[in-house]
C-alpha cells in the first residue's frame, strides 16, 4: 500500500505539470489569434467606419443598406447622419434648424464610441440644434470672451479631441420624409471660425 502511493505521487506530478504546459500552450495561442485578429476588429468600430466615408467635419446620411463602411440606419421610420470631428485645433459647432421635423435627436461619442453628450428637440432652445464642442481649456477660453454667434449655444465639453456625432430625425409618415431629409442635409458640423481661435 505504501508503494503504490509512492507510485501515484510522480504521475499526479507529471498531470499537473501536463495541465499547466497545455493551459500556457493554449494560452499563447489565444494571445496570438487575438493579436492577429485586432487590426480587423478596429477596422470595424463606429469611429473607423465614419471616417472612412469621407472628410471629417461633414454630416453623411446613412441608408437602409450597409455601404462599403459597413454602416446603415436601423430603423425604416428613422433618418440618420453621422459627423466625425476633430477639435484639437479649435471647436466644432453642430447646428441644425428645425423646420417642422416631428423629433429629431443627437448623440456626441468619443473616439472609443463612449456617449459624451445627448440632446433633442424637447430639451434644445427653440428646437433647433446649436452647440459647440471643445476641449476644457477652449470651453474656458470661450467663456471668458464669448462670440456673439455662440451666445445661445449649447456648449459641450469632451476630454478626447476626436469623436462623431449621430443626428436622427424621425419621419413616422411618408408626409415626413422631405422634412426629415431636408434637416439632415441643412445639418452643419464645421469647425468654428473666430478671430481668436489661433489661442487654442
Amino acid at each position: 500500500m505504501l508503494r503504490s502511493g509512492l507510485g501515484s505521487r510522480p504521475r499526479f506530478a507529471l498531470q499537473v505539470i501536463f495541465a499547466i504546459v497545455t493551459g500556457l500552450v493554449g494560452a499563447a495561442l489565444l494571445h496570438l489569434i487575438i493579436v492577429l485578429l485586432l487590426p480587423e476588429f478596429s477596422e470595424r468600430d463606429a469611429y473607423t467606419r465614419i471616417l472612412a466615408k469621407g472628410e471629417i467635419h461633414r454630416f453623411y446620411r446613412l441608408g437602409e443598406k450597409p455601404d462599403r463602411t459597413g454602416l446603415a440606419k436601423d430603423d425604416p421610420f428613422v433618418e440618420v447622419a453621422v459627423c466625425a470631428f476633430d477639435v484639437a485645433d479649435g471647436p466644432v459647432r453642430l447646428t441644425a434648424a428645425n423646420s417642422g421635423v416631428p423629433f429629431w435627436s443627437l448623440a456626441i461619442y468619443d473616439q472609443s464610441s463612449n456617449e459624451v453628450f445627448s440632446i433633442n428637440d424637447r430639451t434644445s432652445a427653440g428646437g433647433g440644434l446649436d452647440l459647440v464642442i471643445a476641449t476644457p481649456v477652449q470651453l474656458t477660453t470661450l467663456r471668458k470672451s464669448l462670440p456673439q454667434a455662440i451666445s445661445q449655444s449649447i456648449l459641450v465639453e469632451t476630454r478626447q479631441a476626436d469623436g462623431y456625432a449621430v443626428l436622427r430625425s424621425l419621419a413616422p409618415q411618408k408626409s415626413f420624409a422631405d422634412i426629415a431629409s431636408q434637416f439632415l442635409d441643412k445639418a452643419t458640423c464645421t469647425p468654428f471660425e473666430w478671430r481668436t481661435r489661433s489661442r487654442f
